[in-house]
């Protein structure tokens, strides 16, 4: 009686995640984020962030996205940073299936408030980041306009763990290898957000090298699960992208 009950069980498990599948169209694009990431310390509490990100498709030869982000931190504790700002993205129709359905390029500005906590656990460094945006994405009402007319308003919440761990020694000093792993989940939410509220996840691992106090450069791989806000034949849509990423932080002091 059991396993009559039991294969049943299975048989409809199998048969829903089989039509779940069939909603879904997967999409792969191979990737290369090239960034610079830069703080001028003002003083002990305040700071100003500069940041440019040079997203690419095929690694190198085709535009997937600029990124242009700038922002005043604020030092609450030793172990809590604040920052808010303001960020000019510009996304291209890369790709297979491009996120703007006319095939078209289009204009995100975007205002942000983000908490970043930081810990230490032996040799491991630790930190977990909070942002809150407030996105207005360019959209387009007719396929002859050659720019948009209209950006309707959008939230998102995003929350990244990152971990880093020297290769030799106790802490992270100059001239010190070391690794890092993050991963970061986005979600949408309120209105205008359609299918996307489960919007993007990005996994990362990096080898990073710290020069001196003001330079360190990471890179690695980087693996990006994106859905699409809208559906291309009744299906949702996620692309999932990888290649690599490389960055420059730079600080100021």
């Amino acid at each position: 009686m059991y396993p009559k009950y039991c294969y049943t069980f299975l048989l409809m498990f199998v048969i829903t995640l089989s039509q779940g599948q069939n909603t879904r169209l997967f999409n792969h694009n191979t990737i290369g984020w090239y960034n610079y990431f830069g703080t001028i310390k003002l003083n002990s509490k305040f700071g100003l962030h500069t940041e440019y990100q040079f997203r690419r498709n095929n690694l190198i030869t085709d535009w997937q996205q600029s990124l242009l982000r700038v922002g005043l931190n604020y030092q609450l504790h030793s172990r809590v940073q604040l920052r808010l700002g303001y960020a000019w993205i510009e996304t291209f129709p890369y790709g297979d299936i491009p996120l703007n359905s006319m095939g078209k390029d289009f204009t995100e500005h975007r205002l942000f408030q983000m908490v970043t906590i930081t810990d230490k656990i032996n040799r491991l460094d630790l930190s977990h980041r909070f942002m809150l945006e407030q996105r207005w994405v360019g959209r387009y009402s007719e396929a002859s306009l050659s720019s948009e007319d209209e950006f309707p308003f959008m939230n998102r919440l995003r929350y990244m763990f990152r971990i880093q761990v020297p290769l030799k020694g106790k802490e992270i000093l100059n001239h010190t290898p070391y690794l890092v792993f993050y991963d970061e989940i986005f979600a949408g939410f309120g209105q205008n957000v359609n299918e996307n509220i489960f919007d993007q996840n990005r996994v990362a691992l990096l080898f990073g090298y710290r020069l001196n106090e003001s330079v360190r450069i990471e890179g690695g791989y980087l693996n990006q699960i994106l859905q699409l806000g809208r559906e291309v034949n009744n299906q949702n849509v996620f692309q999932n992208n990888n290649g690599i990423i490389v960055s420059a932080v730079v600080q100021f002091l």
